[in-house]
C-alpha cells in the first residue's frame, strides 16, 4: 500500500506517532490530538470521505461549524481554537508527507479569543493555603512539601508529580521536564527546601515501605507515584481548611508564582526561563496582572487619581 492509498484514519495514526516520537509531545497532548482528530474522522465519514485527498476546505469549514453550532455541548472559542489547531497540524503533516497536493486547512482561522488574565491569589492567601498543610503526620509532611514546591518553582503539576528523588539536586534546585521533554533547572527557596527535607527524611521512607520500589519523589499513601488528580485533591483540601473563599487549582500556584515574582521586580525574561515558556509573549501576560494591581493601588491612594 503506497502512502497515497492510506485512509484518513490510518493517516491520523501516522500523525499521532509523528507528534509523539519525532516532536516529543507529552502523552496528554497526544491524547488531546487523538480525541480531536477522531471526531474529525467520524465527521468526514458521515459525508462519505475516507481518504485524505478527498478532503476539501469546505469539509474543514463544515466540521468547524458543526462543533460550534451543535445542540449538545457546543464548543467554546478556546476549545474550538484547540481543535482547529489539531486539524491544521494534521493537514500540514499530510502535505509534508506527500499524501496531498494542497493543504486545505491552511486558510482556516481559529476564533478570536478574549484575553484571559491568569488568576493568581495574593501572597497572604498563599500563606494561608500553605499554613493549612502544617502537621507532623506523614500526609501533612508530604502535602506541605508538594505545595511549597509548586509555589517555589512555578512548575506545572504534571512536572512536579513526574519528579524523581534524583531530580532534587543538592536540595537547592530541581530539574523539571516540561513540554516537549525540555528540561530546565529551577531554584528552590528556603521554605520549600525545609519542607522537602522534612518529607524526605520523615515521611517518604514510610510511604515507600507500603508499596513497590519507585524513584518517584511524591508518593501516595499506598506507596505509588502521586497522581495529578491526587495533587489536585491536596490543593482543594488545603484551600478549604484555609477558608480561602475562592476556587484554586494547581495552575493557581504557577500563576501566583509568576505574578508575585514580577510584582517583586523580577525581569520578565528570567520568569520566562523559570516557567519554561518558549516565547516571552506568553510570560508577558502576567505583566498585565501586575499593571492592573498597580493601577488599582494608584487609583485608591493618589489624591488626584480620581
Amino acid at each position: 500500500m503506497t502512502v497515497r492509498q492510506l485512509s484518513v484514519a490510518d493517516s491520523v495514526g501516522r500523525y499521532l506517532r509523528h507528534v509523539s516520537i519525532e516532536r516529543g509531545l507529552s502523552a496528554n497532548t497526544v491524547q488531546a490530538y487523538r480525541r480531536d482528530l477522531l471526531a474529525y474522522v467520524d465527521s468526514l465519514a458521515t459525508r462519505g470521505i475516507t481518504r485524505p485527498e478527498e478532503i476539501s476546505g469546505a469539509d474543514v469549514a463544515a466540521f468547524s461549524t458543526e462543533l460550534r453550532t451543535r445542540a449538545e455541548r457546543p464548543l467554546t472559542a478556546s476549545s474550538m481554537a484547540r481543535v482547529l489547531s489539531s486539524i491544521r497540524g494534521f493537514h500540514r503533516f499530510l502535505l509534508d508527507e506527500g499524501q496531498v497536493a494542497v493543504d486545505v486547512a491552511a486558510d482556516t482561522k481559529p476564533p478570536k479569543l478574549g484575553l484571559r488574565l491568569p488568576k493568581a491569589i495574593t501572597i497572604e492567601q498563599m500563606d494561608a493555603v500553605l499554613a493549612a498543610t502544617e502537621g507532623d503526620d506523614i500526609r501533612s509532611l508530604r502535602d506541605r512539601a508538594l505545595l511549597e514546591l509548586l509555589y517555589a518553582t512555578g512548575a506545572r503539576v504534571s512536572e512536579v508529580v513526574d519528579l524523581n528523588v534524583d531530580d532534587v539536586i543538592d536540595g537547592d534546585v530541581v530539574r523539571l521536564t516540561g513540554k516537549g521533554n525540555k528540561q530546565r533547572i529551577v531554584p528552590v527557596g528556603s521554605f520549600a527546601r525545609r519542607a522537602l527535607d522534612a518529607y524526605l527524611v520523615r515521611a517518604r521512607p514510610l510511604l515507600s515501605a507500603t508499596g513497590r520500589s519507585t524513584p518517584a519523589l511524591f508518593l501516595g499513601m499506598r506507596g505509588q507515584r502521586l497522581s495529578r488528580q491526587n495533587a489536585w485533591l491536596v490543593i482543594q483540601a488545603a484551600a478549604e481548611r484555609a477558608h480561602l473563599g475562592v476556587k484554586i487549582s494547581p495552575h493557581t500556584f504557577r500563576h501566583s508564582f509568576a505574578t508575585h515574582l514580577l510584582a517583586g521586580g523580577a525581569d520578565v525574561r528570567v520568569v520566562q526561563e523559570l516557567l519554561g515558556h518558549s516565547s516571552v509573549a506568553t510570560t508577558q501576560i502576567y505583566t498585565l496582572v501586575t499593571v492592573d494591581t498597580l493601577r488599582d493601588m494608584y487609583t485608591t491612594a493618589h489624591p488626584r487619581a480620581r
